[in-house]
């Protein structure tokens, strides 16, 4: 048997980009996503028509950064500057649950509907639902109702701090247009009188604090003052003044001097009654204490004249004249008064030594005594400092306290303001939300925007073979042609429908399949060709009858129905399917000739199943079977076998290599393409020769639309009277 050439000429399929997949995925379910988005559409446009309108005012304040001071002296609270984390924390104490409570109480928003908690909301489905009335409370409280509000209150307060200023902007939203004016009037007053009432309480402990403190320190100081004054009374201290302490001082001082001066007169008095004392022989002329003397000097010079003078009497006179007698007797009187003045101020010395000694030691007395006082008072003088001190701290401290006391009750009543209004809210006219018209645009986008991505999603997960492009992609065989989807007229006929509409676009595909079966192996006189597919269903058989009613019109054709377990091949020719057929033929039942039917009016030859045999294996693995191929392929230019699905049974796989080509048929948009490829690859394993790949079941007008196909061929038909 020759072997055809594989069938050639085919143009590969052309890669389509990604964007160009989203398109063709998107344009096929357009009306589904147009659909899908117009509902979404009407449903926010009914669920934005319900909810009632918000309405949103607007007050805005001026945050003092540093307060002006009514009186002199510092705030006793600790005051804060103008910086970041000040306004912060200001507006954080605008958005206090204190401050949201007492607003709430002062504007009793319990009186409005929308706020009021003892008011139960039915749910929807009470309506429905036998369900029992909610037991009312009636021990509702002030505080227990603003407790209960202040979630929902907190949620529609918004605080906004203005940039690069001082301004705070308050604003709340409500259904009431005119609730939501009046609460951020009220909770910027409450801000501000809740300030001005804590620094006021502030004020008024802190005075109270200083008046406490104030009597304890009024006691303390008369304390400190009695001891002051009573060491003074009991150390006899008058007065410690600079003055005292400086006569003191001076009186030390001279003493000390005159004790200096007293001691050089002793010591000079002591050295000359020493140099007396020393002399043993009564010669005081080496003593210059003495010598010095004038009394001394007066009696030594007369003594010397009257010796003088006897000397010059003695040479003139002699002994015995009555001058020198007289001169005698004066120099023996002079003797005598030297003698005498030099005794006398010996006499003296010592005087003068005891006199300076005593005189030394009193004035050592004096100044130690002097010295002692000293000591004394400056002891004195350290206690009375420190009791002087203590007195004088607890004075000073004491008025500070009467001052800040003073001044603190001052500040009770002048308290300057934390802030102060600058734009009052006023009642709004146009609703802030919702914008329905915005919220109907996005979830028109929306919609449109979900759909688009569920038909791109499903494309992806469709595992199906779609068009002509994803055979040759996906399965790696060319096509070898494209079968329309019938519509129930056609369908009730199929098996013929080449000769019941043979201008057809359906026997146009038929015929395509002809000429790329006889373009594939031109010059072979001999050919056996096994159609099969992966699944029931794919339009195998039809595609089988009508494939040999179109060869047969050029050549002697038999088709051999080897579905030997599901036939269907008879009945869609219009042939007896009891009649003898391939099982008995093999089996050797019944003659060639017996089981031979012809289809109609064409010239072609069909051999039906016959008996369903209980093992079709058997037959077909049979030399019997082999031996009938070759048979009938030397009567018959052209033999096609419609055999069983592949995925179902094996029978193809050894069918395959008995025949010349195999043509596989998968369905379009019904087939996965992992299960065809896996059977593609299982027929060319077992030593057959796959042809091409047929698809059927395509809805031409849909691949026209989505993938941009077969638009030529509808034409066609179109211009030649086709359908």
């Amino acid at each position: 048997m020759n072997r055809p050439q594989h069938l050639a000429g085919l143009i590969p399929a052309q890669e389509t980009t990604p964007l160009l997949e989203y398109w063709r995925s998107i344009n096929k379910r357009k009306w589904k996503i147009i659909v899908f988005a117009v509902a979404i559409a009407a449903v926010a446009t009914a669920v934005v028509f319900s909810i009632a309108p918000s309405y949103r005012s607007t007050t805005t304040i001026l945050v003092e950064s540093s307060r002006q001071k009514i009186v002199s002296v510092e705030e006793v609270y600790s005051g804060v500057t103008a910086n970041r984390e000040y306004f912060q924390t200001q507006a954080e104490i605008l958005q206090s649950r204190d401050l949201a409570i007492k607003t709430i109480k002062n504007l009793k928003l319990w009186e409005n509907p929308a706020y009021d908690p003892r008011i139960t909301k039915k749910p929807l489905w009470s309506s429905f639902l036998k369900t029992e009335e909610p037991t009312l409370n009636n021990n509702w409280t002030e505080e227990k109702l603003a407790a209960a509000i202040y979630p929902s209150f907190a949620a529609n307060v918004d605080i906004e701090l203005v940039r690069l200023s001082q301004l705070v902007k308050i604003s709340f939203t409500s259904t009431d247009k005119e609730l939501a004016a009046a609460v951020p009037n009220k909770l910027a007053e409450m801000y501000i009188d809740s300030d001005r009432d804590a620094r006021f309480a502030m004020a008024q402990s802190a005075s109270q604090w200083l008046n406490g403190r104030v009597g304890g320190l009024r006691e303390k100081l008369d304390k400190s003052e009695y001891a002051l004054q009573k060491y003074r009374e009991t150390n006899g201290i008058i007065s410690l003044s600079k003055e005292g302490q400086n006569g003191t001082s001076t009186q030390i001082a001279d003493t000390n001097q005159q004790l200096i001066t007293a001691k050089m007169k002793r010591a000079e008095a002591e050295n000359a009654y020493r140099q007396v004392t020393a002399v043993k022989n009564g010669d005081y002329s080496s003593v210059p204490a003495v010598i010095t003397n004038p009394q001394v000097s007066d009696s030594k010079r007369q003594e010397a004249e009257a010796e003088r003078k006897v000397s010059e009497l003695i040479q003139r006179y002699g002994e015995d004249h009555p001058k020198m007698v007289q001169a005698e007797g004066e120099l023996r009187s002079a003797k005598i008064n030297a003698k005498r003045q030099v005794d006398a101020v010996v006499g003296s010395l010592r005087q003068s030594y005891e006199a300076a000694l005593g005189t030394e030691r009193a004035l050592e007395a004096v100044l130690n005594q002097a010295r002692g006082a000293v000591s004394n008072l400056n002891r004195k003088e350290v206690q009375l400092g420190v009791l002087e001190r203590e007195a004088a701290a607890n004075r000073q401290l004491y008025e500070s306290f009467i001052a800040r006391a003073k001044e603190t009750a001052v500040s009770q009543d002048l308290q300057s303001a934390i802030a102060r209004i600058i734009d009052n809210a006023s009642i709004p006219n146009t609703p802030i939300k919702p914008k329905k018209l915005q919220i109907i645009m996005m979830a028109t986008l929306l919609g449109l925007l979900v759909a688009a991505s569920a038909a791109v999603l499903l494309d992806r997960l469709n595992n199906t073979i779609n068009n002509s492009d994803d055979v040759e992609r996906l399965l790696g065989h060319p096509l070898l042609t494209s079968i329309p989807l019938l519509n129930k007229k056609q369908a009730s006929d199929a098996g013929k429908l080449v000769l019941s509409e043979p201008r057809s676009i359906y026997a146009e595909s038929i015929f395509t399949a002809r000429t790329g079966v006889a373009l594939s192996s031109i010059d072979a006189t001999e050919r056996t060709l096994l159609i099969t597919s992966s699944m029931p269903n794919e339009g195998k058989t039809t595609f089988a009858s009508n494939l040999a009613l179109a060869l047969s019109s050029t050549r002697r054709t038999l088709i051999i129905d080897a579905d030997l377990r599901k036939p269907g091949l008879a009945r869609k020719l219009g042939l007896n399917p009891a009649s003898p057929g391939l099982s008995n033929l093999v089996a050797g039942n019944a003659t060639l000739e017996e089981c031979l039917q012809r289809v109609g009016d064409s010239q072609l030859y069909c051999i039906g199943t016959g008996d369903i045999p209980p093992s079709s294996l058997e037959i077909l693995m049979s030399k019997r079977f082999s031996e009938l191929l070759k048979q009938l392929s030397a009567s018959y230019e052209m033999l096609v076998i419609d055999g069983p699905p592949l995925s179902l049974v094996s029978d193809p796989l050894i069918l395959a290599p008995l025949c010349s080509d195999t043509l596989f048929v998968t369905r379009a948009q019904e087939t996965p393409h992992p299960i065809a490829r896996k059977n593609l690859a299982r027929l060319t394993q077992a030593g057959g020769r796959v042809l091409g790949v047929t698809l059927s079941h395509l809805d031409f007008k849909k691949a026209e639309r989505y993938y941009g196909q077969y638009g030529s061929i509808s034409q066609y038909g179109k211009a030649y009277g086709a359908t």
